[in-house]
């Protein structure tokens, strides 16, 4: 072998081998980044995402922010029956039925009705349309209005349903829908019911359908990241140091309030497809979103500003950027704005009792 065959043959192996080399410094810098070593608390929120324990983020939103007209899905299952309620409708309910966006029936009786009696009797589905119905009863002994219970004996109940959600207004049909209802659960308990006038109650309807249109807010940030893609197992490290816990649907976690039972405060989702795969450790996420939907949590919850800490904190760590759906970037003074908006947002909820995270704003903005 000459000198020259010699020389281009080791030139062609270090050109070789810089190609490798190269192709696998590339590889290690595009593979999705993986979590540190966990202990073992990280490991069971791995497992829960996996196997899909935990709380379900109670909304769903596209990551930008809502305003306007625009009314969307119920969030919340309409079919539950309302929270047990204190007091006679008038004004100062707060909790189960209330006038302020409940259409009530009274239903009088002529002696007492037991609550077993009043259980049978209740419809099948507890909606009209897509509106919540509850049933009432004015318990002989507590004298306080709650949902039928087995073994309590009640001398009147009410019928209501609810006014609008997100799904829009109470109309002609919903509320014919609601009398037949209400009429046979009066019957079978021996009760007389008193109807409201159906076209003031649906012109009260669009008015508050309005107002919770032109109020409502549900908002979405996009964490992108500027170089290597993240794993499910690195997105859910970083995102259990803030103190978001695995949802039920894999790719979804949930920043919970301190009361059990509230809606969360916040959600974090990503690909549910990413989450799922036989090897996750190789699924690579370039995209997350955190969401808010501000009439569901309390004001004192102070979630934009802890929205806008997990973000920028997520951010600095996972090595991304944060943004509006359409990719442009969240800058300091956009925040600023948004977060005085959100305050003049929630003085206008408070002035009208719906003040957010309140039963009334939850179940009104559902």
């Amino acid at each position: 072998m000459s000198n020259l065959t010699l020389a281009l043959a080791i030139l062609g192996g270090l050109v070789l081998a810089a190609v490798v080399g190269y192709e696998t410094l590339m590889s290690r810098r595009n593979a999705p980044r993986q979590p540190d070593a966990v202990d073992d608390a990280l490991a069971n929120v791995e497992r829960s995402m996996a196997a899909g324990d935990g709380e379900e983020p109670v909304l769903h939103v596209d990551p930008n922010q809502v305003h306007g007209s625009d009314r969307h899905e119920p969030l919340f299952d309409p079919d539950l029956p309302a929270p047990s309620g204190v007091p006679v409708p008038t004004g100062e309910r707060r909790g189960g039925l209330d006038p302020l966006i409940d259409v009530i029936a009274p239903v009088s009786l002529e002696g007492l009705a037991s609550g077993d009696a009043a259980i049978a009797a209740m419809p099948p589905t507890r909606r009209a349309g897509s509106k919540p119905v509850a049933i009432e009863g004015l318990n002989e002994h507590s004298g306080q209005w709650e949902p039928p219970v087995a073994g309590q004996r009640y001398s009147a109940f009410q019928v209501g349903v609810q006014l609008a959600n997100r799904t829009g207004a109470l109309n002609e049909i919903e509320y014919s829908e609601f009398v037949v209802k209400a009429q046979a659960f009066a019957d079978a308990v021996n009760g007389a019911p008193e109807f409201p006038e159906m076209l003031d109650e649906v012109a009260r309807a669009r008015e508050l359908d309005q107002f919770a249109s032109a109020h409502d807010a549900q908002l979405g940030f996009v964490l992108r990241a500027l170089h290597a893609a993240w794993s499910p197992g690195y997105v859910q490290q970083n995102a259990a140091r803030l103190g978001f816990v695995a949802g039920i649907i894999p790719g979804r976690m949930v920043l919970p309030t301190g009361e059990a039972g509230l809606p969360p405060v916040l959600g974090l989702a990503f690909d549910t497809q990413a989450a799922l795969a036989d090897d996750p450790a190789q699924s690579a996420i370039r995209e997350l979103s955190l969401s808010l939907d501000v009439p569901q949590v309390d004001r004192s919850e102070e979630p934009f500003r802890r929205m806008r800490e997990a973000a920028a904190t997520l951010a600095r760590e996972m090595d991304g950027v944060v943004t509006d759906s359409d990719g442009q970037l969240l800058r300091d003074e956009t925040m600023d704005v948004i977060g005085n908006d959100l305050e003049q947002l929630y003085d206008t909820l408070d002035a009208r009792d719906l003040a957010a995270g309140s039963p009334l704003a939850r179940r009104l903005f559902s």
